[in-house]
């Protein structure tokens, strides 16, 4: 553990930050569908389709959830190293390693087909003639999403109580709120029977922002960190003189 002179929380290594970004970046492999998979349909079906095993390019999809996983507890172990230990800070960056846990479980337990592409699988799921890993994987995206809200809520109010991480204060919290709405939209699209796949989308891309957000956090107080240390040295010197 470290903090500055500001009494903050302390600075992370520039890799870390990196890899915070890489997560947002690689959790958006989605964005490939229209290249890759054309034939999903965007408005109604599942994001977790593209990598259903039997669909081509499932392993772009499942390498970016894996990537995300492992990026994302990285960080949390590096942060929760590196940084002050405060109850919700520490909360926070603990979710954010479950977060990474559950993406590692969307990309070890993938469907087996494409409900909304074929009527076989759709008519198996039904008839629960579907595999541990199809049904589980249900389990693994709810998680990701409860984990990630979680995180998000827990470093924004942390950083609004500690007086650290203006991006996170400021942007975090509606983060949360805004991927909390999309959840409940997800439950009333699935009711409806219509722009499932929209909602999810915009469940992921809110994560992905989130992810960058924290990024954006940790880089800005790393430099603000630097400055303020430049300033004490330059002070020094000029002492001297």
């Amino acid at each position: 553990m470290n903090s500055d002179q500001r009494g903050g929380p302390g600075a992370v290594p520039m890799h870390l930050i990196v890899l915070a970004g890489l997560a947002s970046v690689t959790y958006a492999s989605f964005v490939l569908e229209n290249l890759l998979s054309p034939k999903l349909d965007f408005f109604n079906g599942y994001v977790s389709e593209l990598s259903a095993s039997d669909q081509p390019f499932h392993f772009v999809y499942s390498a970016g959830d894996l990537i995300t996983g492992v990026l994302s507890i990285l960080v949390a172990a590096g942060t929760l190293r590196r940084l002050t230990r405060k109850p919700l800070a520490t909360a926070g960056w603990v979710f954010l390693g479950l977060f990474g846990v559950c993406a590692i479980g969307d990309a070890s337990f993938p469907l087996d087909c494409a409900p909304s592409l074929e009527t076989w699988c759709a008519l198996r799921e039904r008839s629960e003639n579907v595999s541990f890993s199809h049904e589980f994987h249900s389990v693994t995206s709810s998680a990701v999403i409860v984990c990630g809200v979680a995180a998000l809520l827990l470093l924004s109010l942390a950083a609004r109580r500690y007086g650290w991480w203006p991006a996170l204060a400021r942007w975090g919290w509606l983060l949360a709120l805004a991927e909390s709405v999309a959840a409940l939209g997800t439950l009333v699209a699935m009711y409806v029977g219509q722009w499932l796949g929209i909602v999810q989308r915009v469940q992921i891309g809110i994560l992905c922002l989130g992810l960058l957000t924290i990024a954006w956090a940790l880089y800005s107080d790393r430099r603000e960190a630097a400055r303020e240390a430049r300033g004490v040295s330059d002070a020094r010197e000029g002492a001297c003189l």
